[in-house]
């Protein structure tokens, strides 16, 4: 088995988060074909204990400890050197020093970097020759910042403007560097190859799939809302979009649902719920979990899942979870692009709080079925091993191969 460095901006196990659930399917993809070398941060300490047991597959693995708080404060000369404070929040050099060593020690010809951040660490060519290098970006985070602007005010959205900037400038330049780059979905190769036009050729993607035995209909699962109605939302609740569409949902879409339903429920269900979400369990009927050990039971016992996203990149696995699940989901267009899922056949699309207010109360009172649909979906468009057959086309080229371009839609 051929050597192959990969390198990802936070460990990816356990797998109960978007980037983290790719990160380590990918991972498994690599041990079956690579023989793999792992650099990856550690930013949450309970992921810590995992370090010895995702280290038992690969060949060598390096876990370099970050303190987000240092991390950020150690980022700041970024503003006045006109770098991105992303691609500075992941510089350490005992990463640094670790990639060098590893590339020096093992016959190293392929490499892979997941996220934009974890490419500036991978040079170009190593003692033995040129290194194949790989670029996971998975979602153009630039877009994500300018995104951010749109909705903050001075001087957040000035802060945030300038960091889509120069984070698009970065991607830009490792894309010009690197062999491939992949995305997560078809719309995300698009937009890339909008705004890096330079390196369009070279820009693919490969689909995130779910494990559809594990998230599969279990009607016998207890129930967590012990017989009443409810609308569930679940994702990590410590990422500011997801904080802003279940304050969105709470505020904007459940009043007037009550009054028709004033035994409705909404529950929210997610780790690390910060101060603003925790403060929306104060309201009537609205529910903040925190973490669960399994999540599954939410989405099977739950009236409709929800994904009221204002703002997202990518695919949502949130979304593809419950359609494995056979769940009806209510989403709007942001959380819905990039997915293949057709609205209106396999789920619903709600673009405002009008819409939500009254697509949710038409499924509440007279459901229509989308559950076969939506799991049909999952099954035939988001399989794990189908979909990264295109990323292994793509590490099996060789380094002085020409890269194909991937036809335009």
């Amino acid at each position: 088995m051929r050597d192959l460095l990969y390198l990802t901006h936070r460990i990816p196990f356990p797998p109960n988060k978007g980037d983290k659930i790719r990160a380590y399917n990918v991972l498994r993809y690599l041990q079956r074909h690579f023989r793999v070398h792992l650099g990856t941060f550690i930013d949450d300490p309970a992921d810590q204990q995992y370090a010895r047991q995702l280290a038992t597959g690969c060949a060598s693995a390096f876990f370099v400890r970050l303190r987000p708080r240092l991390a950020r404060l150690s980022s700041v000369p970024a503003l006045w050197r006109g770098e991105s404070l992303s691609v500075a929040y992941y510089r350490h050099p005992a990463m640094r020093d670790w990639v060098r060593d590893t590339l020096a020690q093992h016959r190293i010809d392929t490499a892979m970097a997941f996220s934009g951040p974890m490419a500036q660490y991978l040079p170009a060519r190593t003692a033995r020759g040129p290194l194949h290098r790989v670029l996971d970006l998975v979602d153009v985070d630039s877009e994500k910042w300018q995104n951010y602007a749109d909705h903050r005010r001075w001087p957040l959205s000035s802060l945030y403007r300038r960091e889509g900037r120069n984070l698009l400038e970065f991607e830009r330049a490792a894309a010009r560097g690197y062999d491939q780059v992949l995305l997560v979905s078809r719309a995300e190769a698009d937009l890339f190859r909008l705004r890096a036009p330079e390196s369009g050729h070279k820009t693919g993607h490969f689909s995130n799939g779910v494990d559809t035995a594990y998230f599969a209909p279990h009607p016998g699962a207890p129930d967590p809302y012990q017989g009443a109605r409810a609308l569930v939302f679940t994702g990590a609740m410590d990422y500011p979009p997801n904080i802003e569409a279940v304050v969105w949902m709470a505020e904007r879409v459940m009043p007037a649902l009550r009054l028709r339903f004033p035994d409705l429920q909404f529950h929210i269900v997610g780790a690390r719920p910060g101060p603003q979400v925790r403060m929306l369990g104060r309201l009537p009927d609205i529910h903040v979990s925190g973490a669960v050990p399994d999540i599954r039971p939410y989405l099977q016992h739950a009236a409709l899942a929800v994904a009221p996203l204002q703002i997202a990149r990518g695919i949502q696995n949130k979304i593809l979870e419950a359609m494995a699940m056979a769940k009806t989901v209510v989403a709007t267009p942001q959380a819905l692009e990039g997915l293949s899922a057709v609205p209106g056949q396999d789920l619903i699309r709600a673009a405002t709080a009008i819409e939500f207010i009254q697509h949710i109360g038409e499924q509440l009172q007279t459901p229509r079925p989308f559950g076969t649909a939506a799991r049909e979906r999952v099954l035939h468009d988001y399989q794990w091993e189908r979909n990264l057959e295109r990323l292994g086309d793509v590490l099996y080229v060789s380094a002085t191969a020409s890269p194909q371009p991937e036809p335009a839609p």
